[in-house]
């Protein structure tokens, strides 16, 4: 029996159309938690628009930024490894809509549809790895790397789709948290970026691709790929 061939992109609109059971479109106002650390772990969700943060809180109350994602990725798969509490929090830093899909329709889903299992599936190797790339450059770049790094990644240099000015809502403060520094270590690594001419401030954050030179002097072999796409 020949297989059924669907195109690999991921339409939320088609995917809800031809299974709407366990599928909802959700819309959160920045500043909005999407479910919080401790949560019961039991829907997977997309991103149509908008950027969400990732933040893990330590019993002392200390709060870290782990990520800022945007369209077109999944977060909360986690949950299909069993039923573990959420371990972060989600939070709209920008207006967001999102596909919420509940884990046994995602799971019904991964097992029907080959494409969409495959496109999940990249979806979480493309994780891993930046899970990785991230672990590489905390290690062995100085903290105006990082930053410059950072900005690229979140502005969409090197992925696909083109590249974003960022919002000014991602704030100095959320920056420092990503990179592991202080809020006056990145003040004066913007100062320095705007004055050389990387980003400019004009109602948000805009990144030239200029920045790359910051990233790629005396850089680890992993910040290229990092931006290329490379694995």
């Amino acid at each position: 029996m020949a297989k059924k061939q669907k195109n690999i992109a991921f339409d939320p609109e088609s995917f809800l159309a031809h299974a709407g059971a366990g599928r909802r479109n959700l819309t959160f106002a920045a500043g909005s938690i999407i479910y919080a650390q401790g949560d019961a772990a039991n829907a997977i969700y997309f991103i149509q628009r908008g950027k969400v943060k990732i933040t893990v809180t330590a019993e002392s109350g200390k709060e870290a930024v782990l990520s800022i994602l945007g369209a077109g990725e999944f977060f909360g798969e986690a949950c299909l490894r069993g039923d573990s509490p959420r371990r972060a929090t989600k939070t709209a830093i920008t207006d967001c809509a999102v596909l919420r899909i509940e884990k046994m329709a995602m799971l019904a889903e991964l097992h029907a549809d080959t494409a969409f299992a495959d496109l999940f599936m990249q979806h979480l190797l493309r994780r891993n790895s930046r899970a990785e790339e991230d672990l590489v450059d905390q290690l062995f770049n100085s903290s105006e790397k990082r930053l410059a790094r950072t900005l690229l990644l979140l502005a969409n240099f090197g992925q696909d789709g083109k590249p974003e000015p960022l919002l000014a809502k991602i704030s100095q403060e959320t920056l420092a948290e990503m990179i592991g520094t202080t809020r006056s270590r990145v003040s004066f690594f913007m100062n320095k970026f705007r004055r050389l001419g990387y980003v400019d401030y004009n109602g948000h954050i805009e990144v030239k691709s200029a920045l790359l030179n910051v990233v790629l002097a005396d850089g680890v072999s992993g910040d290229r790929k990092a931006l290329s796409g490379g694995r």
